[in-house]
């Protein structure tokens, strides 16, 4: 059986951890060819080296490494027919905006919403001069609704995210370009595990407002990216794709 990703090039930014570790084994799984952007240049050695993709150092908040990277896709095999921007960082700095500083507001933005921006702005020429592509940004659920723990330039970063995705969907939908917010849930990753080793009181606050009781795992988004970069989401675009466990649709959690 052929894979849903044969022939396709995938750009994967935050590629060597969480949510961009889980996609990119997932979309080798399925056929693609994987080009990994990221700052963790050991971890993105041996990925290249186990799963012969190609992996490129990029500061996703430098427009020249970033453009540096989709180029280097194109170059080496000839297309870019996925994007997914997937770099983020929520560091504890980033809390009420009564005690969040300008300078923890101002890197968040840039790492989240900024490299948003310019990967987008990489990425789309490619796909209209081949009049096909998918691009999936990841936002997440605050940016639909309030957070219970506040991470205030985060949870706008985010929400910029989903409202630039949406406007990019609509804007190149007829020249076959689709792009998509994925909107995750509290997920068990590397910057969570950090978060409850610094303070689990804050981090198990997330816990409670989850119906399923859980929180979700990098492999479950990694499938959710995968539709949304495969031709059976061919019909999807401008779109907020939330996988949260039902968070987004919950008024009160039983518990």
């Amino acid at each position: 059986m052929a894979g849903r990703l044969d022939g396709k090039v995938a750009v994967i930014t935050g590629g060597c951890s969480g949510i961009g570790l889980a996609t990119v084994r997932r979309f080798l799984e399925e056929g693609a060819q994987v080009v990994v952007g990221d700052v963790d240049d050991a971890k993105g050695k041996t990925l290249a080296e186990e799963a012969g993709l190609t992996y490129v150092h990029v500061d996703v908040t430098d427009k020249e490494q970033v453009d540096a990277l989709f180029a280097t896709a194109k170059d080496t095999y000839g297309s870019v027919d996925i994007a997914f921007n997937n770099a983020g960082i929520s560091p504890p700095e980033d809390d009420s905006i009564l005690d969040t500083d300008l300078e923890a507001w101002r890197r968040v933005q840039e790492v989240n919403l900024t490299s948003v921006y310019l990967c987008c702005k990489a990425a789309l020429p490619y796909m209209l001069e081949q009049g096909k592509g998918s691009i999936i940004n990841t936002a997440s659920f605050v940016a639909v609704m309030g957070a219970a723990t506040s991470q205030i330039s985060y949870s706008a970063s985010k929400g910029g995210v989903l409202s630039m995705s949406r406007e990019l969907g609509v804007q190149f939908a007829r020249q076959g370009v689709r792009v998509n917010a994925l909107c995750p849930g509290p997920v068990n990753t590397p910057l969570l595990q950090e978060l409850f080793a610094k303070d689990e009181e804050r981090a198990a606050r997330r816990l409670v407002h989850v119906p399923m009781g859980r929180f979700g795992e990098p492999e479950e988004m990694a499938n959710a990216v995968l539709f949304l970069a495969s031709d059976e989401s061919s019909f999807i675009t401008a779109s907020t794709f939330l996988v949260d466990g039902g968070i987004s649709g919950a008024y009160v959690t039983p518990l």
